[in-house]
């Protein structure tokens, strides 16, 4: 993990206390609401539908445990005992109070953390594959790239209010795992016939009311110039790029409507960047510049491969079994592991964690894992280090603290944002939908004979909940003052099993919220009947079409409705 400098943690205090200074203004009534607003966003303060929101930055899901115990005891003391973990890797808190919130960015700072550019029109928090530097079809690791890149844009002056959010994912496993084609730039890092390091670049994708898949500018840039090409792409877009409309003003629509214009542009910037560099001013990664960087991600000192011969015993219990298929994952170090802490339980919305859960992970990370833990895009905890003879005791450790439901990759698994519960901009409540469909499919032997389906949802039309990307998706709407639901399927995050990534297809009307668990059932139990042998449902979507789902889902609306 990267290791911060005097200067990153006299850098990250002194932000704090700039934020105090004025929030004590604000609350004194002589820095107005509206000047203090983008100062509060650009920290990562909302003010939600309850309460303030604070998104903490968590720059490519990377923690120690010590950063754990730091954010439980916020959600302790300050909030009401729980936090959220998001899709792009950050903790979010839904009722800190205002006037508490300078202390709270106080306890961030004191553990190298803080909510700087979680929110504005700003580049956001990289993200990239939880398991980056760990998996075993990873070519590079992504994080000293993504530091780079963390610490170049944090404050960027020229950058810092753009026409819209920016964001960025990077990866270096040949699964994308950190669904790059859905951002505003994606980067896959690769080799090139001559063995040299560079990235494949796209621009241009993001989900919102227009999803669109990114568009690949570079088939291949050298890594020492990444920097000079997206401060290319963002100037374009900062140039061109709409503030009339903000549901027009996201990189997407340029690309989309400039087509070979916005790409020409890009190069010419580019390539006016380096030649203009005649005092090296350009932002060209020296090699050193990255050595230093990458000098912290490296296997940490208490990790030494070794031979385990590790095999699950025939007699074992069927749930560590089912663990081991599930929540173990492979590992380019010998000896060792992955594993997934699920956040996905019953009575509690899914990537919630309490602030006794959060001590619990971080119990774990220092028996099982060196002190690491990482937040995954699904919304989960993961263990990066741990040895195969240590995977029973960490699967009754976190059993006792209920992290260890079998069920990643499957139906409960689901990506959901808060939704209108917290929301002040969803159109519906995502949380009550995620429970009845989770009641509904809570038998563990079905949910292996329906077998890996992400189901995403969102509260809105922000697509918080990356529900384009589903395999099903869920999206809030607003009818007249109710809550309704739209249903698509076929969606794609461009993983190994959703295939190249595509945005899913709403399967005809909004259904009403006592529909959608029906709606659901009557999906999947479509593609059980449709499925060919060991058929995934993503791929029975793509080989039978949607007419059969549709029939089924509005079978099951009209069934619902005689019942009622």
């Amino acid at each position: 993990m990267y290791q911060y400098t005097s200067f990153d943690r006299q850098f990250v205090k002194q932000r704090a206390a700039q934020y105090r200074d004025q929030l004590e203004r604000n609350l004194a009534g002589t820095l107005g609401d509206d000047e203090f607003r983008p100062l509060r966003l650009q920290n990562g303060w909302y003010v939600q539908r309850h309460a303030p929101m604070l998104r903490v930055a968590v720059p490519y899901g990377d923690l120690t445990s010590r950063q754990i115990r730091a954010l439980a005891r916020i959600a302790r003391e300050y909030d009401r005992g729980y936090a959220h973990l998001t899709t792009r890797q950050n903790v979010q808190y839904n009722w800190i109070p205002l006037d508490k919130s300078a202390d709270v960015m106080d306890v961030l700072a004191s553990v190298d953390m803080h909510g700087i550019q979680t929110s504005g029109n700003c580049i956001r928090n990289t993200t990239t594959d939880c398991f980056a530097g760990i998996a075993p079809d990873e070519i590079l690791d992504p994080r000293p790239y993504c530091e780079v890149l963390r610490q170049w844009s944090t404050l960027h002056p020229e950058f810092a209010f753009l026409p819209r959010k920016f964001k960025i994912a990077v990866t270096g496993a040949t699964e994308d795992r950190a669904a790059t084609a859905w951002h505003d730039i994606g980067l896959h890092l690769l080799k090139n016939e001559a063995g040299e390091i560079g990235f494949r670049v796209l621009v241009g994708g993001g989900m919102g009311r227009t999803p669109v898949v990114g568009t690949v500018i570079r088939e291949f840039l050298p890594w020492q110039q990444i920097l000079v090409f997206i401060e290319a792409i963002v100037r374009v877009y900062n140039r061109h790029g709409r503030r009339d409309n903000m549901y027009k003003a996201r990189i997407k629509i340029l690309v989309k409507a400039e087509g070979q214009k916005f790409i020409d542009d890009v190069e010419a910037e580019y390539k006016n960047i380096l030649e203009h560099d005649t005092d090296g001013a350009a932002h060209v990664i020296p090699q050193a510049e990255l050595d230093r960087v990458a000098a912290s991600f490296v296997v940490p000192e208490g990790v030494t491969p070794y031979v385990s011969g590790f095999q699950v015993a025939a007699d074992a219990p069927v749930a560590f079994k089912r663990w081991m298929e599930r929540n173990v994952h492979g590992h380019k170090v010998s000896g060792y592991r992955a594993v997934t802490l699920s956040l996905k339980r019953a009575g509690q919305a899914p990537g919630d964690a309490t602030d006794e859960q959060f001590d619990q992970a971080a119990n774990l990370a220092d028996r099982f894992s060196q002190g690491e833990i990482r937040v995954s895009h699904d919304q989960n905890f993961v263990l990066p280090w741990v040895r195969e003879d240590e995977l029973f005791a960490l699967w009754e450790a976190a059993k006792a603290a209920s992290f260890a439901s079998p069920n990643i990759g499957l139906l409960t698994d689901m990506i959901n944002c808060p939704g209108g519960d917290f929301c002040a901009l969803a159109n519906a409540r995502s949380i009550p939908i995620a429970a009845a469909i989770a009641d509904r499919f809570a038998d563990l032997d079905e949910l292996y004979d329906i077998g890996d389906i992400d189901l995403h949802m969102s509260g809105c039309i922000n697509s918080c909940g990356h529900h384009h990307s589903g395999h099903i998706g869920i999206l809030g709407v607003d009818k007249d003052g109710k809550e309704w639901y739209q249903v698509s399927l076929g969606g794609s995050d461009g993983s190994r099993i959703s295939g190249d990534a595509v945005a899913g297809r709403v399967i005809g009307p909004s259904f009403a919220a006592e529909e959608v668990a029906d709606v659901i059932e009557a999906v999947i139990e479509t593609y059980r009947h449709e499925r060919a042998a060991n058929e995934l449902f993503i791929d029975t979507v793509k080989r039978v079409g949607l007419d059969s789902f549709k029939a089924a889902a509005n079978a099951a609306r009209r069934a619902t409705a005689k019942a009622a």
